[in-house]
């Protein structure tokens, strides 16, 4: 049974975190039906966002390479913006987010990034838009709708895009600034989760280790897939099959 959870845990979280469906809401979903246990919870969703990390690192190589040769570029620096916007949140919120990884807000987490997505398909639907550049206040703005995206159900890709498109950004460009800013928020919420583990002396991991490698993998080929799949959702801006999907999951979760 645990190799079973592992492997839907690793599908899951790949084709989760890039498609706007709410990776960490599945992941979540999935740990309230199996009900198995391995330690720290929200320390193995995150350590299969990092899974899902490399899925960009690779996909978006040349991106990255350009953005590290020249550091003192704007678009380094709007990166910075919504990041620090996103923990500004988090840290505000911090015992609130904590809590929500029981479960309890999913239905209405779900509904909620359904509901984005039915705005974000008619907004893209409008071809009269004057589409607009990145700048710093629209990075914050991102930022802090990633903070709340770290609600379990609200879609971290969903409302950054949404976000971003709502703000003047085309679909394109609002999607590959979702991906590119998933980097840092993940490498800091996994340091930040084994600081605070450490400091509580809460075990971090206690399943089977060959499992999570599973699970690692998993996650990192099918997010491979999930981001050329997203790639082609922002083309087609059909957002709207996302949003069908999210309304008859909240349902179903309210009877679970």
């Amino acid at each position: 049974m645990e190799l079973v959870y592992f492997i839907l845990l690793g599908i899951v979280q790949g084709l989760t975190e890039f498609l706007p469906v709410s990776s960490s809401g599945h992941l979540v979903l999935l740990d309230k039906l199996f009900n198995v246990e391995t330690g720290n919870f929200i320390f193995v969703s995150i350590l299969l966002h990092v899974a899902t990390l490399f899925s960009v690192v690779i996909l978006y190589r040349k991106q990255l390479f350009n953005l590290i040769r020249h550091p003192f570029q704007k678009y380094n620096y709007c990166i910075i913006v919504s990041t620090f916007f996103t923990g500004v949140v988090f840290l505000a919120f911090k015992s609130f987010f904590e809590q929500s990884f029981q479960g309890a807000l999913l239905p209405v987490c779900f509904m909620t990034t359904a509901i984005f997505l039915v705005i974000l398909y008619f907004k893209t639907q409008n071809k009269k838009l004057a589409y607009l550049s990145l700048t710093y206040p629209k990075a914050s703005a991102i930022g802090l709708m990633q903070g709340v995206a770290v609600l379990p159900g609200i879609s971290r890709s969903g409302s950054t895009i949404f976000a971003g498109v709502m703000l003047g950004l085309d679909s394109e460009s609002a999607t590959e600034y979702s991906f590119m800013l998933s980097i840092p928020i993940i490498l800091l919420s996994l340091i930040y989760e084994i600081y605070q583990c450490t400091q509580q002396s809460v075990v971090l991991y206690s399943g089977s280790v060959v499992n999570m490698i599973i699970a690692f993998l998993l996650a990192f080929i099918f997010g491979i897939l999930a981001i050329k799949l997203m790639k082609k959702f922002a083309k087609t801006k059909r957002y709207y099959i996302f949003s069908i999907y999210l309304a008859i999951l909240a349902i179903l979760v309210c009877f679970i």
